[in-house]
Order: C-alpha cells, then sequence, then structure tokens
C-alpha cells in the first residue's frame, strides 16, 4: 500500500509538471512561428509515434513475464529476460533509423506545399533522435522499473528533464532561436532519460547482463506486437489523416485541444499508481478471488475519479481554449462541437484502460487481437469518409466509434475470461456515470451563463463547476457503490 501511494504521488507530480510545461511551450510555439509550425512539429512527432508500435506492444509482453520471477526473486531468469529485451529494443532502434530515412523522403512530399525540404527533413532527424536514445539505452530498464513497481523512479527522472527542457526552450525562444536549435536542445536533454534508467537499474539491483544466456525466448511477444500495432494506428490516424487530407494548421488546432483532453486523462490514469505491476504479481501468486475482489473496487474509484475531471472539463474547455488561443488570428481555434466529441471519445478509453491493463496483465494478446484491429480499421475508415464534408469533426467521431465498441469488447472479455464474473457492476457504473452527468448539466444549466473574460474569471468557473460536481458524483457513488467505503477504510 505503501508502495503504491508512493507511486501515485509520483505520478500526479509528473502530470502536474507535464500539463504545466505542456501548456508552456506550444503557446511559445504557435505565437513565436505561427500555428503551421506547431502543427508541422505535432505532425512529425505523431508519424514518428508510428515506430513507438514496436516499443509498446513488445513492452507490455516483457513487463508480464517479468512478474513471476519477480515475485519469485528468481534473478537468473530476470537477467535472461532483460538480455532477450535489450536484444529486441537493439533491433527496433535499427529499424527506427530505416524508418526515419523513409520518412525524410516521403513526408516533406506530403507538407510540400508549407515548408521546403531541408526544413522538414532536419526537424524529422532532431526529433527523432530522444526517441532513438530511449530504445537503445533505457527502454528494458524502465519495463523492469514498471514490472517491480516502482515506476516512481521514472517519474522522478523525467520530471527532471522536463523542467530542465522548459526553462531552456523558454529562454531559447525569447532569444529568437530557430524552431531547429530549440527542438535540438529538447532532444539532448531527453538522451539523459534513457541513460539514467539504465545506470539506476544495474546499480540499484546489482544486475550484470555480460555473459547472460541471450537465447531466451519471449512467449507472445507477436501477439503483443499486432495488439499494439492496433492501439497506435487508432491513437495516430487522426493526425495522420488531418495531415494528408486537410492541413497542418488544423493539426495545430487538434494538437491544442487535444493537449488539454490528454492531460486530464493523464491525470486520470496517474490515480492508478502502477496497479497493473500490483495485479500481475497477485496473479502471478494464484490469487485469483483476490484481483475480482480488488478489481471491481478499483473500477469505482477510477470511474469516480475519471467522472469528477473529465465531466468537469466538459464546461471548461471551450472557455479555457478561448482564453489560451487570444490573440492568434491564423485559424480559428474554437470548436466546441470536436472538442465534445472528442472529449466523449477520450472519456471512453478511460472506461477501457483497467479492462485494457488486465488483459495485458494476464497476457491475453492473442484473444483480443480480433477486436484491436477492428477498432483501427473503423477509427481509419470512419475518419477518412467523414473528414472532407466534416473536418476536425469527421475524424473526432471515428475515433468516438471506434473507441466506444472497442470498449464494450473489452468489458465484456475480461469479466467473463479473465474475471469469470457478471458484467452487471460495470454497466451499473457506466449507468451512473451517464445519471451524474445529466444531473450536473442541469446544474450548471439553471446557474446560467458565466462571464468569462480572463484567466481568474475562469478559475472562479472553474472552482465552481469542479465543487458542483464532486458534490453529485461523490455522494451518488457513495450511495449507489458502497465499495468506495470499503477501498477508504482499507
Amino acid at each position: 500500500m505503501k508502495l503504491t501511494f508512493k507511486n501515485i504521488i509520483a505520478s500526479l507530480l509528473f502530470q502536474i509538471v507535464t500539463i504545466i510545461c505542456g501548456f508552456i511551450v506550444p503557446r511559445l510555439i504557435i505565437s513565436n512561428y505561427g500555428s503551421d509550425v506547431n502543427g508541422l512539429v505535432t505532425s512529425i512527432t505523431q508519424f514518428l509515434a508510428y515506430i513507438t508500435l514496436l516499443e509498446a506492444g513488445f513492452g507490455a509482453v516483457i513487463k508480464a513475464v517479468l512478474y513471476k520471477p519477480i515475485v519469485k526473486n528468481d534473478k537468473e531468469t530476470i537477467k535472461k529476460i532483460l538480455k532477450a529485451s535489450e536484444k529486441i529494443f537493439r533491433k527496433i532502434s535499427y529499424i527506427f533509423i530505416a524508418y526515419i530515412i523513409i520518412l525524410c523522403f516521403v513526408f516533406p512530399l506530403i507538407v510540400s506545399k508549407d515548408f521546403d525540404s531541408v526544413y522538414t527533413i532536419s526537424l524529422i532527424l532532431i526529433i527523432s533522435i530522444s526517441t532513438f536514445s530511449e530504445y537503445y539505452f533505457g527502454m528494458t530498464y524502465k519495463l523492469f522499473l514498471h514490472a517491480d513497481q516502482k515506476p516512481y523512479v521514472t517519474y522522478y527522472i523525467q520530471i527532471f528533464t522536463l523542467i530542465l527542457n522548459t526553462i531552456l526552450v523558454v529562454i531559447l525562444v525569447k532569444l529568437g532561436a530557430s524552431i531547429q536549435i530549440v527542438k535540438l536542445v529538447s532532444a539532448s536533454i531527453f538522451i539523459f532519460r534513457p541513460i539514467l534508467h539504465n545506470i539506476y537499474v544495474k546499480k540499484k539491483y546489482n544486475i550484470s547482463l555480460k555473459g547472460v544466456d541471450d537465447t531466451y525466448v519471449i512467449k507472445q511477444k507477436w501477439n503483443a506486437l499486432f495488439n499494439h500495432i492496433a492501439y497506435i494506428i487508432r491513437s495516430n490516424t487522426d493526425v495522420a489523416v488531418l495531415t494528408i487530407f486537410s492541413s497542418i494548421k488544423e493539426v495545430s488546432v487538434y494538437a491544442v485541444y487535444m493537449l488539454v483532453i490528454n492531460s486530464i486523462k493523464s491525470v486520470t490514469y496517474s490515480f492508478t499508481g502502477g496497479i497493473d505491476a500490483s495485479f500481475g504479481k497477485t496473479i502471478a501468486k494464484g490469487e485469483h478471488e483476490k484481483v475480482n475482489d480488488r478489481f471491481k473496487k478499483f473500477v469505482t474509484y477510477y470511474y469516480t475519479v475519471s467522472s469528477v475531471l473529465f465531466i468537469a472539463t466538459f464546461f471548461l474547455i471551450v472557455p479555457f481554449i478561448s482564453l489560451y488561443t487570444k490573440g492568434i488570428s491564423d485559424v480559428n481555434y474554437i470548436r466546441p462541437t470536436f472538442a465534445y466529441i472528442m472529449l466523449a471519445a477520450t472519456f471512453m478509453l478511460s472506461i477501457k484502460d483497467p479492462y485494457n491493463d488486465l488483459v495485458k496483465v494476464v497476457g491475453h494478446f492473442k484473444q483480443t487481437q480480433k477486436g484491436a484491429f477492428l477498432e483501427a480499421l473503423l477509427n481509419i475508415v470512419i475518419s477518412i469518409a467523414l473528414v472532407f464534408n466534416y473536418g476536425l469533426v469527421g475524424v473526432a467521431i471515428g475515433t468516438l466509434v471506434s473507441t466506444t465498441i472497442r470498449t464494450i469488447e473489452l468489458m465484456f472479455y475480461a469479466t467473463k475470461n479473465i474475471l469469470k464474473t457478471s458484467i452487471f457492476h460495470f454497466v451499473k457504473s457506466i449507468l451512473l456515470i451517464i445519471i451524474e452527468f445529466a444531473l450536473i448539466y442541469l446544474i450548471i444549466y439553471l446557474i446560467g451563463d458565466f462571464n468569462i473574460s480572463n484567466y481568474i474569471d475562469w478559475i472562479i468557473y472553474a472552482i465552481i463547476v469542479t465543487s458542483i460536481t464532486i458534490l453529485v458524483i461523490i455522494p451518488t457513488n457513495l450511495i449507489f457503490n458502497k465499495n468506495i467505503c470499503k477501498i477508504r477504510r482499507k
């Protein structure tokens, strides 16, 4: 329990720092270099993210196979797994180089009407530096720390580099440095992350992989990879579709809204406190009834936190974006319909997260593969079909529909095949969220409009909205979900 609390605190601090730094840097880029440059940087980052499907696909199964030897303190098996993992990520880093070369030829053609090739290629090469370093030097050790329920170590390393990066970016932008110099300095700072992970694990755990047998085979890694290919396609479809079929400035609008929405999702997920590793260890011990009971309590707790944050954001996001983009006129940033649909889609992702984590923990990658690819396919088809007539709203609809179907499918699979329990508890939780939202909407509607002309007004409005949201959601859950009381007593 102490370790979980430690992870939650570290995760929350990391998310707070990420949010603060995340709002400072894009605003500086938009105001000093323009929305088109911000859109280009976002688009390049997202296209580079496609290669992370290899990392996270293999990463999920590597963590899954580490739980049992960690519980048994089987250092020899741990070393063999880490050695096999290191080999995998070294290969990924070489594949990444090949992918970057291809991207340098193809991507400039996509954005040629806005930027020349040299400008675009230089940014691709610079932005890719930190990702390559992550694979080559430290990904294996980062995964090990997460499997051992010590993600707080990685969070503090990330906090340090984020703060340092933001300070230097602000200085460089104010000095009039080019976007290439700004991004090069950022990439140089983020190289320290994987190196620090590597050094920490080797010294703290006295682990050396020299002479370790490298023939260990990690099972189901390809199934995990296929699942994550689908996840990455679904996650990055929106930006890819907008880049190819719309415009770079529309990508900038998308990025600004997702900055807010993803920040909220990250905060909700930080409350899990490495809970997937905790479930993994419990399952490794064969305590399946305990897993079932703890999962129900965790979902109740997690949905309560998610509901408060997402429902409050529904009322706060558009007024905030209006203030954040005030004075920027090169593209219209006020898109309420897009904001609400995308917020609903991301909330569905939060509802899905506990079930998705449970599937990863037990290693059911092959069994859930078809649903993952269906989600990705639906998102691509619907987004492309609607983007021409509806733009941002079209891609948001594609994300909402595909995510909702995948969430329902995973919920049924996990309750039937892993938890082996009735789905009633979880369906009740969803219905309760809908009722809570309706009540909060009615109360705020009856209060009437609130004039917001500056950040002070917005903060006051945020306090009012959040207070109403908490005062509706917490009592409602205490009445209809007594599991929360049990969680609080433990």
